[in-house]
């Protein structure tokens, strides 16, 4: 079965050729908690908590297997260089690990997204791109469900309500042995390569969960009755 993930993950063609990172084995010499900072480990600490009286009252979400999977994936990315260095940020959606906020804060310096972003800090004040992802109790065999929740985009692969137009995040396209990290890093390169920019003065209220579910939808079906195109590689 793990080869057939490995031989899945081979064949997807990803837009810009973006390694996607597999999960690392542990080695089980470390501490799961080397190398992340003290606020991090507050935050998992919190969240072990959390999971424990939730376990005692009986009102257990998501599954035990997703769980474990979702803490691993956050130790993964508060311990990652892309992370500390401010690439992104996650935060939990009132603490649960099962949706987070992952904000884009530094893209392409060359693209025009990078020159879009400037301006949005000084009219809005706010220098990134907001993701939203969710999680099903059957992660990691099924994508999470990513969706930009701002600034409205145009052009990147961004739908109607903000959904995402890649492979990558469809069934078809998804392998449970792909890391969230890498799915992060592989949306930054999708927005640049398919020339996102930011919609000033667009309506706000376009983008929300409702909308992107349908696009989402949509795309699915499309691409299930006619494939998936893959840009030539001088595209790239």
């Amino acid at each position: 079965e793990e080869e057939e993930e490995e031989e899945m993950g081979e064949d997807i063609e990803d837009l810009d050729h973006y390694e996607m990172k597999e999960e690392e084995p542990v080695d089980g010499k470390k501490s799961e908690d080397d190398g992340i900072e003290k606020e991090n480990l507050a935050i998992l600490e919190k969240i072990r908590k959390t999971q424990r009286q939730d376990h005692l009252n009986g009102a257990v979400s998501g599954s035990v297997q997703a769980s474990d999977r979702l803490m691993k994936e956050l130790r993964e990315i508060y311990r990652s260089q892309s992370y500390k260095t401010g690439i992104y940020s996650v935060e939990l959606v009132n603490d649960s690990l099962y949706e987070w906020h992952v904000k884009l804060r530094t893209v392409d310096p060359d693209s025009p997204l990078h020159s879009d972003l400037q301006v949005l800090k000084e009219k809005e004040g706010m220098d990134y791109i907001l993701l939203n992802f969710s999680y099903k109790d059957n992660f990691p065999f099924d994508p999470p469900f990513v969706r930009v929740v701002s600034p409205v985009l145009s052009g990147g692969y961004v739908l109607g309500g903000g959904a995402l137009c890649m492979e990558l995040l469809t069934k078809q396209g998804w392998s449970s042995a792909y890391s969230i990290e890498s799915v992060i890093m592989q949306i930054n390169a999708t927005l640049v390569k398919g020339k996102a920019r930011v919609q000033f003065g667009a309506n706000k209220n376009q983008y929300n969960l409702a909308r992107a579910q349908q696009s989402y939808k949509s795309l699915v079906q499309i691409h299930e009755k006619n494939g998936w195109y893959t840009p030539p590689k001088e595209d790239g």
